[in-house]
């Protein structure tokens, strides 16, 4: 025995699980990890975050933002802040693959911030428009610029022993896109339906 306590892994390992009954035999996926922890005094909130290979896309998925090891919370029926972020990244439409799946770890690192440092919650069917003008991806070429988000299309809520999961899925969208929502000229779900996909995909053109 070497006196340490063991660490309880249940809320991280149900995320784990919902994604490997869905991307079978993929036991060690992409993993983007922190070296100091938010709760150690770190800068990035998230503890991690998964990248599946999704056949034509990669499939992410944060651990942070719910309870990933014991209950600390008094609400028995959500898991932390209830939600974890996902995204699907087409493949094949920017040149250096590593640096573009960082940059999509970065980006929910910053948006997590908003949550830990001021209680912002990112529910499905909303958008994040910011006015920035420039692409997401890492040579800031693409259209997209901001996200809209729904439910993850291939991963359900989860019900874990620490409370509900529910899969935040991000999509990006072109700043005329975000602005047609920002106005209330159209809901997301209609810009969703118009997009006809949950895949981002830096290199296709605005649909406005």
């Amino acid at each position: 025995m070497s006196g340490e306590e063991e660490v309880v892994l249940d809320g991280w390992n149900a995320i784990t699980e919902a994604f490997q009954k869905v991307y079978t035999g993929q036991d060690e996926p992409k993993h983007f990890g922190v070296l100091i922890p938010w709760r150690l005094g770190g800068n990035d909130p998230l503890d991690g975050i998964g990248v599946y290979d999704s056949g034509d896309c990669w499939h992410f998925v944060t651990y942070g933002l719910t309870e990933l090891y014991e209950k600390e919370s008094e609400n028995t029926e959500y898991s932390g802040y209830g939600m974890e972020f996902t995204l699907r990244l087409k493949k094949g439409c920017y040149e250096d693959e590593e640096a573009e799946l960082r940059c999509i770890c970065g980006i929910f690192q910053s948006i997590a911030r908003l949550t830990f440092e001021h209680g912002e919650l990112f529910n499905v069917w909303e958008y994040i428009y910011t006015g920035q003008q420039t692409g997401m991806d890492t040579r800031q070429l693409s259209k997209l610029t901001g996200f809209f988000t729904i439910p993850d299309t291939k991963i359900p809520t989860i019900q874990t022993p620490n409370g509900k999961v529910e899969f935040v899925e991000f999509v990006g969208a072109t700043d005329a896109e975000l602005l047609k929502l920002k106005n209330k000229e159209m809901t997301v779900k209609e810009l969703y339906k118009q997009l006809g996909t949950d895949i981002t995909d830096y290199g296709r053109a605005s649909l406005y």
